[in-house]
């Protein structure tokens, strides 16, 4: 195993990675597997052991979002019954693809998702996505999608789920982030139990990192409705691009060390 750092760094990381649930409505395992891996965590331990932080993290930011109701159960709801098979068959697959596929994975799909999400949308395109969003079909084969992909890189999904409540399916921010919450709270479980059966799952560094997380999505949570929702998504979206990208140069060096 690849030698960590001190546990302060660790949790401090977890803090960081927290205020970024609260704010951005991503799990964090979409943004904590590149950083543990940067903080000496290999491969599938990387992916996966953010993984029991996740839930509770989630959890404790959603509140203040739920308060103003900028949390949509509903949407929630159908995107849960796409998503949830598809977080199964998605950590199952995570096997054949192996710790360090996954982890360049992780950065190239932080630059996408963060390009889609500086994308304007204008109010018809939002129209639009909101006349698709109750086709429920189409949002539970499209969180079916999601959920593979979930279950593949072993987070809450949040990373992707945002941007497709923003540019597909015709939600402003906050409530995107709010929706993406409720959803993650319930898709991390089954990629939780998968992954633990799956043995990818370091219960030191995961308390560590909770340690940092839990109360970090907290504040950030709270510290989201002080921020217009259009400076938010600009800073989600620069802020996974950055990351993408010297994440992403960091593996290929890495690999070729």
């Amino acid at each position: 195993m690849a030698h960590l750092v001190w546990w302060p760094f660790i949790v401090l990381a977890g803090v960081v990675v927290g205020l970024g649930t609260g704010l951005f409505g991503v799990g964090g395992s979409s943004v904590a597997t590149p950083v543990l891996a940067l903080l000496g965590a290999p491969g599938l331990i990387a992916v996966a052991s953010p993984l029991p932080a996740t839930i509770p993290a989630a959890g404790v930011a959603v509140v203040p979002y739920a308060r103003s109701r900028e949390a949509r159960s509903r949407t929630a709801a159908w995107s849960v019954l796409g998503g949830v098979p598809g977080t199964v068959a998605g950590a199952l697959l995570s096997r054949l693809a192996g710790g360090s596929a996954l982890l360049i994975v992780s950065g190239a799909v932080l630059i996408v998702a963060g390009w889609r999400v500086l994308r304007p949308v204008d109010e018809t395109a939002r129209e639009k996505g909101e006349e698709l969003r109750h086709h429920r079909a189409i949002l539970v084969v499209t969180m079916f999608g999601i959920g593979v992909f979930t279950g593949l890189l072993a987070n809450g999904g949040g990373f992707l789920i945002v941007p497709v409540y923003l540019l597909l399916f015709g939600l402003r921010m906050r409530a995107a982030v709010g929706t993406s919450l409720l959803v993650i709270i319930v898709l991390a479980i089954p990629t939780l139990l998968t992954h633990w059966a799956l043995g990818h799952i370091d219960w030191t560094l995961a308390g560590q990192f909770a340690l940092g997380q839990v109360p970090g999505s907290a504040v950030g949570g709270q510290f989201a409705h002080r921020v217009q929702g259009r400076v938010t998504r600009q800073a989600f979206g620069w802020f996974l691009i950055v990351f993408g990208v010297f994440f992403t140069i960091d593996r290929f060096l890495g690999l070729h060390r």
